[in-house]
């Protein structure tokens, strides 16, 4: 559990483990950059007898006042994903895990999907008689408008359709249909007394980021402005899944710009052990000081 000003703030892990060849997701990597930096790689982000890049899964349950609000919604149970066998069909503890975090489906307030990948809104919905059903009945849920727009395009296509696996159709056409969805476009915005929206754009067309502030102090939820923490030292390298890639490190940067600036507390979706951490500037670039 972390605080920032008068909000606490409960990592809810879905999924943490080995995933992808580490020079299959950034080729650009060398054996001497693995060398130079295999004192903090393993064992929270690289698993070194398989070379193997470590993921995390999870949300970010933030609780300040007395509103219980669900940043993004990670894989979901019972959801098809062959591409993917460490993400496929799913039959995890999620909501239980939620519920001992001190918010059952019911009591969320806000779902704020930082962008609209499988990996980030499974939850969103569950089944019942059948049908995908938003997950959080009483909860308003925050989607981009340029996302919503581009995945509902691709589902519409059937050359495009199951690029995402049926995400969109089961994940956030439900709650559309529902009417528990506020579609958000533009730049940065201001959603309540202590919460931000701000683009990011590349690795979806709609990405974005949340900006948290209480007391003084800052936190900020980047989703998939980067997947791992080599992304911090080479900010150029992009994970393979982008909308627009030159766009992606536009957006990595000014992310990271603002961390390194602002002291704020970056709170990520993928990244491993110890999971949130503050950004400096350094001579070269940025350096991570995650600790840990």
């Amino acid at each position: 559990m972390l605080k920032i000003g008068d909000a606490t703030i409960t990592r809810i892990e879905e999924f943490y483990g080995p995933t992808y060849p580490l020079t299959k997701i950034f080729p650009e990597c060398t054996a001497d950059q693995v060398e130079e930096h295999k004192s903090w790689l393993a064992p929270g982000h690289y698993e070194a007898e398989t070379g193997k890049i470590k993921l995390s899964v999870h949300s970010w349950l933030l609780q300040v006042g007395a509103k219980k609000i669900l940043i993004d919604c990670c894989c979901g149970n019972n959801k098809v994903k062959p591409d993917r066998p460490f993400w496929h069909m799913l039959n995890t503890p999620y909501l239980e895990k939620l519920a001992a975090a001190g918010a059952k489906p019911d009591e969320i307030d806000l779902v704020m999907c930082t962008h609209l990948h499988h990996d980030h809104v499974g939850w969103n919905t569950l089944q019942k008689d059948g049908k995908w059903v938003p997950t959080f009945p009483n909860a308003r849920y925050v989607f981009s408008k340029p996302d919503v727009d581009y995945f509902a395009k691709l589902d519409a296509d059937p050359a495009t359709a199951p690029a995402e696996l049926g995400t969109f159709r089961e994940c956030v056409v439900p709650v559309i249909e529902a009417g528990r969805a506020d579609l958000v476009s533009g730049g940065a915005m201001r959603l309540n007394d202590f919460l931000e929206i701000d683009s990011a754009p590349g690795h979806s067309p709609g990405h974005v980021f949340f900006k948290l502030e209480s007391k003084g102090e800052k936190g900020v939820f980047t989703g998939d402005v980067l997947h791992h923490l080599l992304q911090v030292y080479y900010p150029d390298w992009n994970f393979p899944k982008n909308s627009d890639a030159a766009q992606a490190r536009v957006s990595r940067r000014k992310v990271l710009d603002y961390c390194a600036g602002s002291g704020a507390l970056m709170l990520p979706g993928h990244i491993g052990a110890p999971f949130s951490g503050r950004i400096e500037a350094s001579a070269n670039g940025y350096r991570p000081d995650f600790g840990g």
